[in-house]
């Protein structure tokens, strides 16, 4: 008697450089086919760390969120680093960031104590240029990273800095879904977040969280921040200026440092960056597909672009902190 493990009833293609792709003729009823392959799909993400679903023909938002909705459970964003289009509960436009201007690689929330396990991102308009979702793969990196530099991030983790106005990032209420002063104090301290009210009434966050990772299933060891992305040296350099210049280095909408306050220079970011962009996989969206990715095991980014584009996410399966063995203890700063 022979059986088949549920990964095996998909014909996914593994090539180098691209991520695992699975060729489907499900166009007509998404949702229904989403809810027969569920466990095969989630299943095919645990081996593959990612998995683009070419075939489907997603045709509009509705159609999408019966898909994401049979594929996980999904979660409401806080603590956003940027602001998006709210379509319905839990189902969201991509990030609202300039298109000429690559997001790097990322792990969704990587800074809250709860954060989704599962992406999921769906394309309704394929810009007409650029505007891939790459990603790479976390443990990957983490090898690939010198052990010196990994070794410190270990011991001290690293520490997210945010300020929070209503002339540059997210607001206080799309970061925190209110901004009723008590009740965002009461966040702060139930999520391990120091915070200082400024005269003028923003907002200023510091939190310290680990910068290495177990996997919660299989225990492996990941790279799972976001050091590179929400550093200043990140940050186009003539918009860091003119941001440096406005409102001071410490006054920047997000920064990052070591764990315990010292500066990360540009020279180790763009190390992290190098790594990731040698490990990364990418393809061009088209009108209609759908992507699974783990959100521990996999970082994924956002290329430049031309023309209109419009990709939905949902974040999915939320995980605790204290799940994945964080290397330090959580603490404010």
């Amino acid at each position: 008697m022979s059986s088949s493990s549920p990964t095996s009833l998909l014909n996914v293609d593994v090539r180098p450089g691209k991520p695992p792709m699975l060729r489907v003729d499900a166009a007509g009823d998404a949702p229904r086919w989403a809810a027969e392959h569920r466990n095969a799909l989630r299943a095919a993400v645990v081996e593959h760390g990612s998995l683009l679903v070419r075939g489907l023909g997603l045709r509009d938002v509705a159609e999408i969120e019966a898909v994401f909705r049979r594929l996980g459970s999904l979660m409401t964003e806080k603590e956003a680093f940027a602001a998006r289009r709210s379509y319905s509960p839990g189902v969201y436009s991509s990030s609202k960031w300039p298109p000429k201007q690559p997001m790097c690689m990322h792990h969704e929330l990587s800074y809250v104590l709860e954060f989704p396990s599962v992406m999921l991102f769906a394309c309704l308009i394929a810009p007409t240029d650029g505007g891939a979702t790459p990603v790479a793969d976390s443990a990957r990196v983490l090898h690939a990273l010198p052990s010196e530099l990994i070794e410190r991030f270990e011991r001290v983790g690293w520490l997210l800095i945010r300020n929070y106005n209503n002339e540059i990032g997210t607001s206080i209420a799309e970061a925190f879904g209110t901004d009723d002063r008590r009740a965002v104090e009461n966040y702060c301290r139930a999520n391990a977040i120091k915070f200082e009210w400024q005269p003028d009434g923003a907002l200023r966050t510091w939190q310290r969280r680990s910068a290495v990772v177990h996997h919660p299933r299989t225990g492996r060891r990941c790279w799972f921040n976001q050091i590179a992305f929400l550093n200043q040296w990140t940050i186009d350099p003539e918009v860091r200026e003119y941001l440096v210049d406005i409102y001071g280095e410490d006054g920047l909408p997000f920064n990052t440092r070591f764990g315990n306050g010292d500066a990360i220079g540009a020279d180790v970011v763009q190390l992290i960056n190098k790594v990731y962009e040698a490990n990364t996989a990418r393809e061009l969206w088209q009108s209609g597909d759908l992507m699974l990715v783990d959100n521990v095991r996999t970082a994924h980014a956002r290329e430049r672009f031309e023309g209109p584009r419009e990709v939905l996410v949902a974040m999915a399966d939320a995980v605790h902190l204290a799940d994945c063995a964080p290397t330090i203890e959580v603490t404010a700063t």
